[in-house]
């Protein structure tokens, strides 16, 4: 099975990457179906989304400073993680009506998500050296349609009750596991061992080139998964405007969110031609203007604004694997866990406060509360503006 598997390594690692990964925004898909049986609010579940994040910070950190990410094979980490991402994301059922308990489960799905999504990176780098931007493209890609597939769910059992679609995301989690367990790891990668620690991962950030990669990846983390977080709302403002039936807001959220697939794999292609750096740069430029023209055009035909936000799904999420990208190629080959995993860290650790704010200012700000995310864009495109001033390695 292995040898069938390893024909198509990048197939089977970016399928199992949108399976493992649909844990990640389990919850907000059911989120409209929660608030209504919970009486939860906007705040509320932004508290659950930041929950999930924070526990990915603090796994990456902790994958890091352990050394784990470099010195087991990041196949067994991955489906580790996934099994345990499953148990625990299923847990949320039994506790969702209680407040603290939901808040750790949903912590310890965002540590079990820090041993999927960067080594689902490491793998890639591991079985497909060359055109690295190009297949990362796919890897983030099937992370997107991953975070999209909890609306898709939803949406598909509208008849029943949010129980189901949780469940099914954790028999995705499972599938993932399983495929990377039986595809194995690439050969293009050191063999596991060592003592790689989070000073090695740090020690890239002594780089001038790296640190310029950071800089747009961190002021891209800023902006991403606030507007993933804030879709089924913007999506639900439009359709009350049109008198539509509420059910169509999962399956546009789910839209809004997956066509980041598209903005992915293009960019990917572009990017052989182009380079991950102008991909990047016109990718981050595009999503920051649609966030500053949102709040301005708030009073235009909801048709129009819906396809504003299909243009916000389709680039904000188009530069994450140039710039992951960037990031490998200046990160030392013998770390390139550690690296990408404090990477991670710092980056998610930049999404809470554009979680936080928005979901906590939606109910007073509306459309307005998107200009809270600028700064992330701005700091991104300064970074890759002193990224392309700088001279190449020789």
């Amino acid at each position: 099975m292995r040898q069938s598997l390893a024909r198509h390594p990048l197939a089977i690692i970016v399928l199992a990457q949108l399976c493992g990964t649909s844990l990640w925004f389990s919850v907000n898909g059911v989120g409209l179906s929660l608030a209504e049986t919970l009486a939860l609010s906007t705040a509320d579940l932004g508290r659950l989304t930041l929950a999930v994040q924070l526990g990915f910070i603090l796994g990456a950190l902790g994958l890091a400073g352990s050394g784990l990410g470099d010195r087991f094979r990041a196949s067994h980490i991955f489906a580790a993680a996934s099994l345990a991402g499953a148990l625990v994301n299923a847990g949320f059922v039994l506790a969702a009506p209680h407040a603290g308990l939901a808040l750790v489960l949903r912590f310890l799905t965002g540590v079990c998500l820090a041993g999927i999504y960067p080594l689902g990176m490491k793998l890639v780098i591991g079985w497909t050296p060359r055109h690295t931007g190009a297949a990362l493209a796919w890897l983030v890609g099937m992370l997107t349609l991953g975070t999209a597939l909890p609306h898709l769910l939803r949406g598909a059992t509208l008849g029943l009750a949010w129980q189901w679609p949780l469940l099914g995301a954790s028999g995705l989690a499972l599938t993932g596991g399983a495929l990377v367990l039986a595809l194995g790891d690439g050969p293009h990668l050191p063999p596991p061992g060592g003592r790689a620690r989070l000073r090695e991962g740090l020690a890239s950030l002594r780089d001038g080139r790296f640190r310029a990669v950071a800089g747009g990846y961190f002021g891209h983390c800023w902006e991403l998964y606030a507007v993933w977080t804030l879709a089924p709302f913007l999506v639900a403002r439009e359709v009350a405007r049109l008198s539509a039936p509420v059910g169509l807001v999962p399956w546009l959220a789910f839209g809004m969110i997956a066509l980041g697939l598209v903005g992915c794999v293009v960019g990917g292609q572009l990017s052989r031609r182009l380079g991950s750096l102008s991909v990047a740069r016109r990718a981050l430029a595009t999503s920051g203007l649609v966030g500053l023209a949102y709040p301005l055009l708030a009073w235009a035909p909801p048709p129009l604004l819906l396809g504003l936000l299909a243009l916000w799904g389709l680039t904000v999420i188009a530069d994450s694997p140039q710039l992951s990208a960037l990031a490998a190629a200046t990160a030392p080959s013998a770390h390139v866990g550690s690296t990408l995993a404090v990477m991670n860290a710092v980056g998610f650790a930049l999404t809470l406060p554009g979680i936080w704010l928005t979901a906590s200012l939606w109910a007073s700000q509306g459309p307005w509360v998107v200009w809270w995310l600028l700064p992330g864009p701005l700091l991104g495109l300064w970074g890759l503006r002193r990224l392309e001033a700088m001279p190449a390695r020789g």
